[in-house]
C-alpha cells in the first residue's frame, strides 16, 4: 500500500527518541519512586453497591505497629471541596462531584486510606477497618435504571434519569422522513461497558513540604495542568503551591484525564502527615474501581428512498453514567459525541440524535480512546450494512451514493459538526479494492465474509470559544515554549504529555525542521506543571500534533527568523533574507560564515541584537484552533466463522485514513495498529459485566477478556494526506482512527459471512458463546 512523501524531517520514518531508554529499563514511572521514607497508602474501598455507611471503626487498624494514619469517609469529606463537572447535560442535577463521604454507589467506591511504613502493611490493616453498612438495592445498567418502579442511585433526585438533549433536525421533520420512506431499518444496539487497561495502572506519589506548604504530586497522568487544578480545588491550596509532575506513562487511553477521588484521598494524607506518600493500583482494583468506557444502548433508524438515498438517520441514545458523574474530560461528554458524530462522511435529509444520560450503582463512565465515536460508527455502519441486505445492494456501492465527495466540503452536518476537507469516497474506494484482491473463499464449516466500515473522527479538538459558547469547562488551546540554548542545542517545553504515543519525537521533528537542525540537537521536556506551559487537556482526543504541534510550528518559525537576523548582523548582511543557512553554518553573500554554534552564544550574551526586540532566545505559542478538524477513514475486515464453535477469527484488515500531514509515519502506523488491537478486543472479547445485585464480575483478567498477539493479524495501511488548511502544518491527528471503526468493520464482515444472523448482530462482543446462540437459533449449528 502508499506511503507518506518524506518531506524532510516531517514525513520521515524517523524511530522515536525516547525508545533506547525505554527499551534498556531506564523509564521512570510513579512506582519507580520510593525511599525508606516513602509512607504508603492503601484504599478501603465499598463492597456494596448500594447504601450508606453509619459505622466506621478503624480502631484496630490504628493500633498496628507501622500504621500512620487512617482516614475515614467523614474526616474525609470535611477535608475536600466539591469540584465542579465540566461538561454537563440539560436537566443535570449533580453539577458537582464528592470526593467522599459516607453514601455508596458502587462496589470498589473509595472510602478511606490507609498509610503505614510498607505497602502489604498498609493493605492488611486496612482489611482491618470495620464498615457498618446500610444497603440499598442497586440499580445495573440501563434497563434498570429506566424502571418506573425500581430501586434509586440517588433517592434524593426522585429520578434515575441524568438529563437529556435533542442535536439535529427537530423530531417532526425526522418523523415526516421516516413515514414517506421506501425502507426503514430499524434496530436497538447494545455497547457494553469496556475497561481501559493500560500497561501502568493509575498510581501516585504525593509529597507535602510543610517548610514550604507546597504540594509536589508525581501522577500517572495525561493532564497534568488540569490535577493541579483540580488537587488545588479540592484541598483548598493556592494553585502555584501544588506541582504535578506526569514522567514516563505506561498508557492512559482516556481514563487518566481526571483527579480521581483515591488519588485525591492520598494527597490529602501526605498533606496531613507533611510527608512522602505513595499509592500504586493494582489490577483488581483497576478492573473494578476505575472508572470505565463505553455503555450504551441506542434505537437506531435509517430510512432510504426506493433508490437507495438516505432520508433521514435517528438515533436513541441511551448512556451508562454510573454512580455519578466523572471529572475531567468524562461523564456525559461520550454519549453527546456519539450523537454529535452519528452522521459519520454521508449526507442526509435530516439527522438527529436524543441522548439521555442514567444513573446506575456501577463505577463512572468516562472517557475511552475514540470517545463516542467507536460507538456511533457501529450504530450507523451497522444500519448502511443492514439496509444494503434489505435492498439486495452491494455495500460499498450503498455507501458511495450517499457518501459526501470533496467537492461537498467543507460541509456542516444536520448536527452541526463542521467537516473540513477530505476525499471520503477515495478512502472508501481503496479499502474495497484492496479487499476484494484479499478476499477468501469459505470452507466447509468455516464461513468467511468482508465487511467494511466508514468514520469520521473529532480531531484537533477544538476552539476555546465553542467551549465557552457550550458551558464546557476545558480550555483547548496549548501552548509550546521553543528555546536555542547559549550551546546552540533546542529545548522545546510542551504542555502535551508522553503517555507512549510518540509525541517527544514528533515534537522534535517539527523543531528540527523548521530551525533546520539536525534532530539529536533537540530535547523534548514535557509533562511537568513547574516548568511546562499551560495545556488543560494535554494529551488527549487526537489533539497533541495539530494543537500542540501547530503551536510549535509557529514558535520555531519565529525563532527562526530571530536567528537569522543575528547572523545577518553579525555577518554586516542588510538583509536577513539574504542570509543561508545549512549544515549549521549560515553563510552570507559574500562566502563568510558563523556557525549556529556562535549565533546562539552571541544572542544569549545580548550582541547584535535588535534594541527593540527580545533577548532571551525563546519563544511562547499560544494556538487556539479557529475550528475543529477531521480525520477519516474506511476499514477493512476479513473474518472467519466457525459455524461449530461461533468463535470468529479476524484473519485480515486493512485500512485507509487520512490525517493530513503525517509528522512519522512509523508512529503513525504503530498508533493505529494498536487502535486496530483495542477495536478487536471491542468487537470480539471485552465487556465490564454485573450481577443482577451489582456486583462486578468481571474482577480478573479470567473473566475479563484481551486480545492476545493471535487475535490481532498484520493490519495494512493506506495513507491519503490532505493537509488541514487550519492548523499549522497541515497537521489533523490520529489517537483514535484505529480504534473507531473496527466493531463495525468485524460485525459487516460476520454479516456477510453469515447473512442468517445478520439482522441479529446488534450487540459486542461477539463472544463465541452469543455467536454460537444466534447461530443455533438460526439452525446453523450441527
Amino acid at each position: 500500500m502508499t506511503t507518506v512523501e518524506h518531506r524532510g524531517l516531517i514525513g520521515s520514518r524517523t524511530p522515536r527518541i525516547q525508545d533506547e531508554r525505554l527499551l534498556r529499563g531506564h523509564g521512570r514511572y510513579v512506582d519507580d519512586l520510593a525511599d525508606r521514607t516513602t509512607l504508603h497508602a492503601a484504599i478501603v474501598r465499598a463492597q456494596t453497591p448500594s447504601g450508606r455507611v453509619i459505622g466506621f471503626d478503624a480502631g484496630e487498624a490504628r493500633a498496628v505497629d507501622g500504621v500512620r494514619l487512617v482516614l475515614g469517609p467523614e474526616e474525609l469529606a470535611s477535608t475536600f471541596a466539591r469540584l465542579p463537572h465540566p461538561w454537563l447535560i440539560p436537566g443535570q442535577q449533580i453539577t458537582e462531584v464528592a470526593l467522599a463521604g459516607t453514601e455508596i454507589h458502587y462496589v470498589g467506591q473509595p472510602l478511606a486510606v490507609v498509610v503505614a511504613t510498607g505497602r502489604a502493611l498498609a493493605e492488611d490493616a486496612a482489611e482491618l477497618v470495620v464498615l457498618d453498612v446500610e444497603e440499598r438495592a442497586a440499580v445495573v445498567g440501563v434497563d434498570g435504571a429506566r424502571r418506573a418502579d425500581g430501586p434509586l442511585v440517588h433517592p434524593e433526585l426522585g429520578s434515575n434519569r441524568v438529563g437529556g438533549i435533542h442535536l439535529g433536525d427537530p423530531a417532526e421533520e425526522l418523523e415526516e422522513c421516516f413515514a414517506r420512506a421506501a425502507t426503514v431499518v430499524d434496530e436497538t444496539f447494545e455497547i457494553p461497558r469496556i475497561g481501559h487497561n493500560a500497561m501502568e495502572a493509575r498510581g501516585i506519589v504525593a509529597e507535602y513540604v510543610r517548610a514550604t506548604g507546597q504540594l509536589e504530586v508525581v501522577s500517572s497522568t495525561q493532564v497534568p495542568h488540569l490535577v493541579r487544578q483540580e488537587v488545588a480545588h479540592a484541598l483548598g491550596l493556592r494553585v502555584d503551591r501544588v506541582r504535578v509532575v506526569a514522567m514516563d506513562v505506561g498508557g492512559s487511553f482516556g481514563q487518566k484525564t481526571s483527579l480521581f477521588p483515591d488519588e485525591a484521598m492520598v494527597c490529602a494524607a501526605a498533606t496531613a502527615l507533611g510527608t512522602r506518600v505513595k499509592w500504586i493500583a493494582d489490577r483488581s482494583e483497576s478492573l473494578v474501581a476505575d472508572y470505565q468506557g463505553r455503555g450504551q444502548v441506542t434505537r437506531g433508524r435509517l430510512a432510504l428512498d426506493a433508490d437507495g438515498t438516505f432520508l433521514a438517520l435517528h438515533v436513541d441514545i441511551h448512556g451508562d453514567l454510573g454512580a455519578f458523574p466523572s471529572t475531567g474530560t468524562g461523564a456525559t461528554g461520550p454519549f453527546q459525541v456519539s450523537g454529535m458524530m452519528i452522521e459519520g462522511p454521508y449526507r442526509f435529509d435530516r439527522a438527529g440524535a436524543t441522548v439521555t444520560a442514567w444513573y446506575t450503582n456501577a463505577a463512572p463512565t468516562g472517557a475511552y480512546r475514540g470517545y463516542g465515536m467507536q460507538e456511533a460508527c457501529f450504530v450507523r455502519e451497522r444500519l448502511v450494512d443492514e439496509a444494503a441486505r434489505r435492498l439486495g445492494t452491494d455495500p460499498e456501492r450503498l455507501r458511495a451514493r450517499n457518501m459526501l465527495a470533496p467537492g461537498d466540503l467543507p460541509f456542516v452536518t444536520r448536527t452541526r459538526m463542521p467537516y473540513d476537507n477530505g476525499n471520503y469516497p477515495l478512502a472508501l474506494s481503496r479499502a474495497a479494492e484492496y479487499g476484494r484482491g484479499r478476499a477468501r473463499p469459505s470452507e466447509g464449516r468455516i464461513r468467511r465474509g468482508v465487511g467494511l466500515a466508514s468514520m469520521t473522527e473529532i480531531t484537533g479538538y477544538a476552539p476555546t470559544f465553542l467551549q465557552e459558547m457550550f458551558g464546557i469547562q476545558w480550555s483547548s488551546y496549548d501552548s509550546t515554549r521553543i528555546r536555542v540554548n547559549e550551546d546552540g542545542t533546542v529545548t522545546v517545553h510542551s504542555g502535551l504529555t508522553g503517555i507512549g504515543q510518540g509525541i517527544e519525537t514528533a515534537l522534535a521533528q517539527i523543531a528540527a525542521e523548521r530551525l533546520g537542525v539536525p534532530l539529536d540537537w533537540v530535547s523534548v521536556d514535557l509533562g511537568d506543571t513547574a516548568v511546562s506551559p499551560y495545556s488543560n487537556m494535554a494529551s488527549q482526543a487526537s489533539r497533541g500534533v495539530p494543537i500542540g504541534g501547530g503551536a510549535l510550528w509557529e514558535a520555531a518559525d519565529r525563532l527562526r527568523l530571530r536567528m537569522r537576523a543575528l547572523a545577518a548582523a553579525f555577518l554586516t548582511v542588510p538583509v536577513p533574507d539574504d542570509v543561508t543557512f545549512d549544515n549549521g553554518v549560515f553563510r552570507a553573500p559574500d562566502g563568510s560564515t558563523a556557525t549556529w554554534q556562535q549565533i546562539a552564544h552571541r544572542g544569549w550574551m545580548g550582541w547584535g541584537r535588535d534594541p527593540k526586540g527580545p533577548i532571551a532566545l525563546e519563544e511562547l505559542e499560544e494556538f487556539d484552533p479557529p475550528s475543529i478538524t477531521y480525520g477519516y477513514a474506511t476499514h477493512g475486515a476479513q473474518v472467519a466463522v466457525d459455524l461449530d464453535t461461533g468463535t470468529v477469527t479476524v484473519e485480515d484488515y486493512w485500512l485507509t485514513h487520512d490525517a493530513g500531514v503525517v509528522v512519522n509515519p512509523l508512529i503513525a502506523e504503530g498508533q493505529i495498529a494498536g487502535g486496530v488491537a483495542m477495536g478487536i478486543g471491542a468487537a470480539l472479547l471485552e465487556q465490564v459485566a454485573y450481577s443482577p445485585e451489582g456486583q462486578p464480575i468481571t474482577a480478573t483478567y479470567l473473566d475479563y477478556l484481551l486480545p492476545m498477539s493471535e487475535d490481532v493479524p498484520d493490519v495494512a495501511q493506506d495513507h491519503l494526506v490532505t493537509p488541514s488548511e487550519i492548523i499549522p502544518g497541515g497537521f489533523k491527528g490520529l489517537g483514535e482512527s484505529g480504534i473507531i471503526p473496527p466493531p463495525a468493520a468485524i460485525a459487516n464482515a460476520v454479516a456477510a459471512a453469515v447473512p442468517e444472523i445478520a439482522d441479529k448482530l446488534v450487540a459486542i462482543p461477539l463472544s463465541p458463546s452469543r455467536m454460537w446462540t444466534m447461530l443455533d437459533e438460526a439452525g446453523l449449528t450441527r
